[in-house]
């Protein structure tokens, strides 16, 4: 579902991601954990092109991801057709980014509404069913600032939901809540990934990673420093930079 292949970024004379190779398969949660500033943030916005790549290749489902390529040289999509490959990829932030405005039906309707031109009865009613996955039926009147942090996020996932993607990335989704409200956004996430989502997880949320990730990459320096099962890297890290990075987490 995703492949990178030596993925650069800079930003300026900044090299924020050093050459990223890895693969995620359909139906895989892969988890990347690591210090602030180690690129892992970036690569996830990489893969839905809100990051330009300096250097290498992304793929998502086969595609070629903000790149066309003629004769062995990349040619930047126009913005449209960019944004078509973006329906596909469902992207939660750090802070919620709701429409302060909408009601959390209002705020999960709208995408496929405006985007993908569903009729707006058919739009409410699976929005309905969406907010009730997410546990928030109760909630579909109610606008962000009466919501609680977990809510707002679950209010955001289900947003993400509504286009149907084929992958789902969540850009450390829990480190904005109170401690006590990040439990009910993990559920969600754990409902997603035992339906068989594809998704890629930018987390600090350790029990989280060993029960729920196919596999587990510590990023550093924009590397990948180790990747494998989760529970092996946790009780058995190889590299001396794992092994510091997991004392101080867990």
């Amino acid at each position: 579902m995703v492949k990178a292949e030596l993925v650069c970024k800079d930003f300026g004379a900044l090299k924020v991601l050093k050459g990223i190779t890895l693969e995620v398969q359909k139906g895989q949660v892969l988890v990347l954990v690591g210090p602030s500033g180690s690129g892992k943030s970036t690569f996830l916005r990489c893969i839905n092109h809100l990051e330009t790549v300096t250097a290498g290749r992304l793929y998502v489902d086969g595609e070629l991801v903000g790149y066309t390529e003629r004769g062995g040289k990349l040619h930047e999509m126009k913005p449209s057709e960019v944004a078509k490959q973006r329906r596909e990829v469902g992207m939660v932030f750090q802070h919620f980014n709701l429409f302060p405005h909408r009601t959390a039906l209002g705020n999960v309707i709208e995408a496929p509404i405006q985007v993908k031109g569903v009729n707006k009865a058919k739009a409410t009613e699976r929005g309905k069913e969406l907010l009730d996955r997410v546990g928030l039926a109760d909630k579909a009147g109610a606008y962000p600032a009466q919501l609680s942090g977990g809510q707002q996020q679950r209010v955001a996932i289900a947003r993400a939901l509504a286009m149907d993607p084929k992958l789902m990335l969540f850009d450390e989704p829990t480190s904005a809540l109170d401690p006590e409200l990040v439990g009910e956004v993990l559920t969600v996430m754990k409902t997603l990934a035992s339906e068989g989502m594809t998704m890629v997880v930018v987390t600090h949320e350790m029990g989280f990673a060993r029960e729920v990730a196919d596999e587990l990459a510590f990023m550093d320096g924009g590397v990948v420093v180790e990747r494998g099962d989760p529970r092996t890297i946790m009780t058995n890290p190889q590299h001396e930079r794992t092994q510091a990075f997991l004392s101080k987490v867990m």
